[in-house]
């Protein structure tokens, strides 16, 4: 095992523009009145109001502004604002739509299927369902795991999900029937993270029991523990990266007499956890060799691939890295848009979105900040799922959303 890369942190929280959570609704009536600010890190917050004065010929609110503050542009869901004494603008999404009766408590987690059409989701109500993206009608309820189910995904089918819970099972279940033929046992804890291997002849997991475990479905049994790290490991990301980084090779037989012919596509792959003990570790899936070890700021709580190379790891301080797996002594970057927990990382088109537990969701593109999703009011946004133009995003406050983004 190589050593752990330690480094001096010198992020910078960047200069941040937010909005009244229904600025969408407010500012669409007579004399409605939204709040706006713009934070910057050292200094005293900027605040403001935005103001209805009327309805235009075309529908649109027509607005003014504090001085502090700019209104370039309103549309029908988005709106475009700038502090220009600091040289900084915003642009602002509200939801689509939201769908707020498919569970009854916390969503907690979420995934779309591949072809768009179905969204499974997870709740502190100890509910799993499935359900439809177009109007949030429920399809399936999902029962079978013991108290709350704390991940959920879709095969790359889109006919089957994977889940894992509490009670330390991992759940195959089938959409067309919500049927559930295989159990997968061997977690000494609550499963916190699920990845599918390629088709999804494997899958790994990982669990606050300090493992990550590499599945085949098809036997329905632990092919080998990939890592075992002794603290809880709180998100896993699976990719292919560049043929230039070494994975090594498997210099011990398998673990079980079936191994060698049952692990598929495992070659190439490398599996990134981030821990709750600050560090994140890259490990080469195939031979379970550890090839790097990297300390963060804070607790891990998710990560993710968005090139063969480049890797994010979101903390609980509200950082995130931007690390490349060929160099992963020092990070590339360090984004902090918010001291708030970073819940949810995933790639999307040539960057990614980010979840924070203030309830802020933004969109980056080359690592800068292009599209803030609007409508939770300070509740934690724990997960985000995207489809070619719509995001879909869970909030404690029970509420599934859903964004058509515009062309960025």
């Amino acid at each position: 095992m190589e050593n752990v890369c330690r480094y001096s942190i010198s992020s910078t929280m960047t200069a941040n523009l937010s909005i009244q959570s229904d600025w969408d609704q407010v500012l669409r009536k007579a004399e409605g009145e939204a709040w706006i600010s713009c934070k910057i890190a050292g200094k005293p917050s900027i605040y403001g109001s935005l103001k209805c004065q009327g309805i235009s010929a075309d529908g649109n609110p027509e607005l003014t502004s504090s001085d502090e503050f700019v209104v370039h542009e309103m549309t029908k869901k988005c709106i475009t604002v700038s502090c220009p004494g600091q040289n900084i603008s915003g642009k602002f999404l509200s939801p689509y739509t939201s769908f707020s009766r498919v569970h009854l408590k916390n969503v907690t987690c979420l995934d779309i299927s591949s072809g768009g059409a179905l969204g499974v989701s997870t709740s502190t109500d100890q509910s799993m369902k499935i359900w439809q993206t177009s109007n949030g009608e429920i399809r399936r309820v999902l029962e079978g795991h013991v108290h709350d189910v704390y991940c959920c995904k879709f095969f790359p089918s889109g006919k089957v999900v994977l889940s894992g819970g509490i009670d330390a099972r991992v759940k195959i279940w089938s959409v067309d029937d919500g049927s559930c033929p295989v159990t997968l046992k061997g977690h000494k804890g609550g499963i916190l993270d699920l990845a599918i291997v390629d088709r999804g002849r494997n899958i790994v997991t990982c669990s606050r029991d300090g493992t990550a475990r590499l599945w085949d479905c098809g036997q329905a049994a632990s092919i080998a523990i990939v890592n075992n790290s002794c603290v809880p490991i709180n998100a896993i990301a699976l990719g292919a990266v560049d043929n230039t980084v070494n994975l090594g090779s498997p210099n011990e037989a398998p673990t079980c007499s079936f191994a060698g012919d049952r692990e598929i596509g495992t070659e190439g792959k490398m599996l990134i956890l981030a821990r709750e003990d600050k560090m994140l570790e890259g490990v080469s899936l195939h031979s379970r060799d550890s090839v790097f070890i990297f300390e963060g700021s804070d607790a891990l709580n998710c990560c993710t691939f968005i090139s063969s190379v480049d890797i994010l790891a979101g903390a609980q301080d509200g950082n995130i890295f931007h690390l490349d797996v060929r160099n992963p002594k020092k990070p590339v970057d360090i984004i902090c848009r918010t001291g708030s927990p970073v819940l949810s990382l995933v790639p999307f088109k040539d960057a990614y979105i980010a979840s924070h537990g203030n309830g802020s969701c933004f969109i980056a593109q080359s690592f800068d900040q292009v599209l803030q999703l609007t409508g939770p009011d300070c509740e934690p946004v724990y997960q985000v799922a995207a489809w070619e133009k719509f995001v879909y995003t869970c909030c404690r406050d029970g509420i599934i959303r859903k964004y058509q983004l515009p062309d960025l």
